[in-house]
């Protein structure tokens, strides 16, 4: 995991990162191996790139259960720990437990969405990669972040493939 090396191609227009990207992907670096870095927002797919899968839908439901499931067993185990019968009514009274579990299941729901949206943005990133200052003046970037042994592969790959200037990560 800290054993990664990363070295950065700079482009000029989006045409010559699209074939770079394909060059990139024939010479055996997986998506999850390189990432385009831009100033400017670029609409999904205009570099050919596949869209990004994120599974954050799943964060919500799983903490609405569990924020549901604690609310109920907390009114419910509240209720029967300490039975109070009162004038013959039922030992678990409903109407009052609903509001416990709605804050409950509501709770849970944004809680796990805050950790989702974290876990989902990869924070916090541990190796940031390469990086160069002409990104934010119009450059678009394909930084490839991976094994030492495969630098001088990626180097090439991107000198290949029309890159303007090609720098290492870690020099």
């Amino acid at each position: 995991m800290f054993n990664k090396r990363s070295v950065i191609g700079l482009f000029t227009d989006e045409d010559s990162v699209a074939d770079a990207l394909d060059k990139v992907s024939e010479s055996g670096f997986k998506s999850t191996e390189y990432e385009i870095l831009t100033g400017t927002p670029y609409p999904d797919g205009t570099f050919g790139d596949e869209e990004p899968k994120h599974k954050l839908y799943r964060f919500p439901i799983i903490g609405a259960m569990c924020g549901f499931i604690v609310g109920l067993l907390l009114t419910a185990g509240n209720q029967i720990a300490f039975p109070l019968i009162t004038g013959g009514k039922p030992l678990l009274s409903i109407p009052p437990m609903l509001i416990i579990m709605y804050e409950g299941t509501m709770l849970g729901a944004i809680l796990f969405t805050v950790f989702g949206i974290i876990f989902e943005s990869r924070l916090p990133r541990l190796f940031m990669g390469a990086y160069d200052t002409k990104i934010t003046e119009g450059y678009i970037g394909i930084c490839i972040t991976s094994s030492p042994d495969k630098m001088l592969q990626a180097e090439e790959v991107l000198k290949n493939s029309g890159a303007e200037e090609v720098k290492r990560g870690w020099e």
